[in-house]
C-alpha cells in the first residue's frame, strides 16, 4: 500500500529513536527533506539523527545550523528521496538493507524496499512531500525548517526551470518564502557561485566531452585526477551534470564521475521524449523522466561502452 503524507505522519508520531538515511553523494533535495524533518521531529521531543554515505559540500552547512547529534539506541529508520537500496552508498547499504522502516521518496522508479512507502511520483522533490507530512504531524514551520523545505525543492528543479515544476512547487516554494526561508541567500550558494577550481574543472571536462550519434549524446568525465588537478572533489561537482544537456541538440547527456574508491556513477539527463530512468535501469539505477543517476563497478570504458549501447538503442 502507497501511504499518504497524513498516514506517514501518524506513524511518525508513534515513534521515536528515529534515524532519518539520505542518498549517496547527497544533493539538496535528500539533505533538504531529511533535514526538514529532523528538526520538525525534534519539535515534537523526540530523538533524531540524520546520516549519509559521503562527505556533504560545504554549501550545505546552513541546513544544520545549530543542531548536534543525539545518543540513543536506534529504534525506527527511515530513507528520505532515495529510489533503490543501492542508492544508499556501500556502507549505508550493508547496514542498513532490508531493514528500513519507512520511505518517503518521489522517484516512479523507486523499488518498494522498505517496509512502508509514501511515494509521489509527481511531486517534483522529495521535500514537497516532507512539507505535507510536516503539517500533519502539526508542527509550526520555522525559518531553518523553510529553508530546508526550498532548498530540496528549488534544487531539484534547477531553481524552477525543469519540466518537473509544477503550480504546487510554486507555491509550496511561496509559503517558505512568508515562513522565513533564506531564498535569496540559497539561490547565490546554489545557482551562482562557483570556486575557481570548480570553473577549471568545468572547463577540463567540457575539452574532453564526447558526442554520438549526430550529437544526440554528449558524455563527459570526471576522474579523480581532475579532481586533484584543480582542487576540488566530488561533493563539489553536483551542479556539473546538467551541463552535457545544456549543448544544442543533445537529447541524452551523461556525466561519469569516477568515486575514492574506483567506481563510477553516472548522472543522465534528458530532453523528451528520451526517459533517463529507462537508461538507468539498465544499469540497476533509476529516477525521473529527465533526470536519474546510477553506478558501475567496471571499467570506465566499459562504462562508456554500454551507456553507448543501451542509448543508442533508446534513440
Amino acid at each position: 500500500m502507497n501511504l499518504n503524507p497524513k498516514q506517514v505522519a501518524a506513524i511518525l508520531a508513534e515513534q521515536d529513536n528515529i534515524t532519518i538515511l539520505t542518498h549517496f553523494h547527497p544533493d539538496g533535495d535528500t539533505l533538504g527533506s531529511a533535514l526538514a524533518l529532523l528538526r520538525a521531529l525534534r519539535k515534537m521531543g523526540k530523538k533524531v539523527n540524520f546520516v549519509n554515505n559521503d562527505p556533504v559540500h560545504r554549501k550545505y552547512a546552513y541546513l544544520w545550523k545549530g543542531l548536534k547529534k543525539q545518543d540513543f539506541e536506534e529504534k525506527f529508520v527511515v530513507a528520505v528521496d532515495i529510489a533503490t537500496e543501492e542508492l544508499l552508498g556501500d556502507a549505508l547499504k550493508e547496514q542498513y538493507a532490508g531493514k528500513i522502516d519507512l520511505s518517503i521518496d518521489h522517484h516512479p522508479s523507486n523499488t518498494m524496499f522498505a517496509k512502508d512507502t509514501c511515494l509521489e511520483g509527481e511531486s517534483a522533490a522529495a521535500a514537497e512531500i516532507i512539507y505535507y507530512v510536516i503539517k500533519e504531524l502539526g508542527v509550526e514551520f520555522d525559518g531553518d525548517m523553510a529553508s530546508c523545505i526550498y532548498t530540496g525543492i528549488s534544487t531539484d528543479t534547477g531553481c524552477f526551470k525543469f519540466r518537473n515544476t509544477t503550480a504546487r512547487t510554486f507555491y509550496i516554494a511561496g509559503i517558505m518564502k512568508e515562513l522565513g526561508a533564506d531564498t535569496e541567500t540559497i539561490n547565490e550558494v546554489m545557482f551562482e557561485i562557483k570556486t575557481r577550481g570548480e570553473l577549471e574543472l568545468e572547463r577540463i571536462m567540457l575539452e574532453g566531452m564526447d558526442y554520438y550519434f549526430d550529437d544526440k549524446l554528449a558524455i563527459a568525465v570526471i576522474t579523480q585526477d581532475m579532481y586533484k588537478q584543480t582542487g576540488t572533489s566530488e561533493d563539489e561537482c553536483e551542479y556539473i551534470a546538467s551541463i552535457p544537456r545544456q549543448v544544442a541538440g543533445v537529447y541524452v547527456g551523461v556525466t561519469i564521475r569516477e568515486r575514492t574508491n574506483g567506481t563510477y556513477k553516472a548522472s543522465v539527463r534528458t530532453k523528451p521524449p528520451i526517459d533517463a530512468s529507462e537508461i538507468c535501469r539498465a544499469f540497476g539505477g533509476g529516477g525521473h523522466m529527465n533526470a536519474a543517476g546510477c553506478r558501475f563497478d567496471g571499467t570506465l570504458e566499459e562504462f562508456k561502452n554500454k551507456f553507448i549501447t543501451v542509448v543508442g538503442e533508446v534513440l
